[in-house]
């Protein structure tokens, strides 16, 4: 099967923004994008209870698919745009869709004036049962957002683009994580800037005698310690220029503060399989909900 960048849409401002999202990532790519609507049916108490006949629901549906479909084809020429329509529990079908994608493509609203996301139960549940990457694009996400400021100070789709951002656990590297990173700074031509966050000693908290040599010395063992990681990387991405930052302190934070001019976020995901819970780690929980630009979430074991 051929790959493709998939998209959720409804119809909302956050739908439309993960879909032009998705629209330009599958042009990068050089793949289709595909739209997909889900329709999770309702009683014929409810029907009946809000007057909705059934073709009424068939045709806002087929509406919402097809202006979309045609609004993308009609801004982005010579992109293949696919549309389909499904049917069932939204998370279970997202999932579903998120196996064959290249990724899954979701929209999420924003706090509007404090920034970041909200992020919806759908959205959420997807990102913590999908096996294969999810994007979350905020509602206010435009094209120019991901790119620098032209010459005349504004944010134009064609200055280059802002910085790819990932955040590294470097006591367990995945090789999925750091692909798909080193990938999206390779395809946008930008920089990819990686940001591993270590604990503070507790004798800091103490201010013991030896603290500062203390300090220096775990710093300077933590940077050697990303540099090895990122070594063999940068070797197989050689065009890609590759930003070390290494700090102490709350890595949700470190990648929240690094994460201010990039034009994707990109975090990990141990995939888990608990029962229960949306399992998706604190750091990337952060990411989530305060962080502006796109972010992918990328699953691994």
């Amino acid at each position: 099967m051929s790959p493709t960048i998939t998209a959720g849409v409804d119809g909302s401002p956050e739908s439309r923004a993960a879909a032009e999202w998705a629209a330009c990532e599958a042009l990068l790519r050089g793949v289709p994008l595909k739209i997909v609507h889900v329709w999770a049916p309702v009683s014929e108490d409810t029907v009946q209870a809000l007057l909705i006949r059934p073709e009424t629901q068939e045709h806002w549906i087929e509406r919402i698919l097809g202006e979309s479909a045609e609004a993308l084809r009609l801004r982005h020429p010579g992109l293949e745009v696919i549309s389909e329509q499904l049917t069932g529990n939204a998370v279970d079908i997202l999932c579903g869709a998120a196996r064959t994608a290249e990724p899954l493509v979701l929209g999420s609203r924003g706090f509007g004036g404090i920034g970041g996301f909200v992020v919806g139960s759908v959205s959420l549940s997807v990102v913590a049962r999908a096996e294969r990457p999810v994007v979350l694009v905020r509602a206010e996400e435009e094209a120019a957002d991901e790119h620098k400021m032209d010459p005349a100070g504004v944010p134009s789709a064609m200055a280059p683009f802002r910085p790819v951002v990932l955040g590294l656990d470097t006591d367990a590297p995945d090789d999925t994580l750091l692909e798909f990173a080193f990938e999206a700074a390779a395809r946008r031509e930008s920089s990819l800037r990686v940001v591993h966050a270590w604990p503070e000693p507790l004798t800091s908290f103490h201010r013991f005698s030896g603290d500062a040599e203390l300090h220096d010395s775990l710093k300077r063992q933590q940077a050697a310690a990303l540099t090895e990681v990122l070594s063999s990387w940068r070797h197989k991405f050689p065009d890609v220029e590759v930003i070390e930052s290494s700090l102490s302190g709350s890595a949700a934070q470190a990648l929240v503060n690094a994460s201010r001019d990039a034009s994707l976020t990109v975090v990990g995901r141990r995939i888990r399989t608990r029962a229960i819970g949306a399992h998706i780690g604190h750091v990337t929980h952060a990411a989530l909900h305060h962080i502006t630009a796109p972010v992918a979430v990328v699953p691994h074991g």
